[in-house]
């Protein structure tokens, strides 16, 4: 997290989401702990009450440890009319959790979005920071099994 800091030696709260963003990629639990909102507020000068309010406020941010990837379903109209549903169930099958949970070996966590801004494609989803579009039950048992392997191997 200093690290991070000290990419802002200068910070101001236009700063903040920024700061939260990068602290949060840079954490092996992909989460805002309190210390760290802690730290932040006192590096931006700001009331530790502003900052939770700020990173409460956007779905993107999380309070509590999350799995080393994170998915992101969209449920905006456009991706359930083209079957969200459908592809939300079959990743609670093939992860083993409800959504807002993390799989057992740590691995993934499922969380829902509002909108991923991929209506083009729907339905969709996001893993980290690659987004996935024309979903299927067996483009998901692809996708799952493909990042698994390759966490196996590295």
């Amino acid at each position: 997290m200093n690290e991070v800091l000290k990419k802002y030696p200068s910070a101001t709260r236009e700063d903040l989401l920024d700061i939260l963003h990068d602290i949060q990629e840079s954490d092996p639990h992909h989460f805002l702990s309190d210390e760290v909102l802690t730290d932040v507020a006192s590096h931006l000068g700001m009331d530790l009450a502003d900052i939770k309010g700020t990173a409460s406020f956007y779905s993107m941010f999380s309070f509590s440890p999350r799995g080393k990837h994170v998915i992101r379903i969209c449920d905006s109209p456009p991706c359930q009319l083209l079957g969200a549903t459908t592809v939300l169930q079959k990743l609670i099958e093939v992860l083993g959790v409800a959504v807002g949970e993390t799989t057992s070996d740590g691995l993934f966590t499922l969380e829902t979005s509002s909108c991923l801004g991929m209506c083009g494609v729907a339905p969709a989803m996001m893993i980290d920071n690659e987004t996935y579009g024309n979903l299927t039950p067996s483009r998901i048992v692809e996708i799952i099994e493909r990042i698994r392997r390759e966490d196996e191997t590295s």
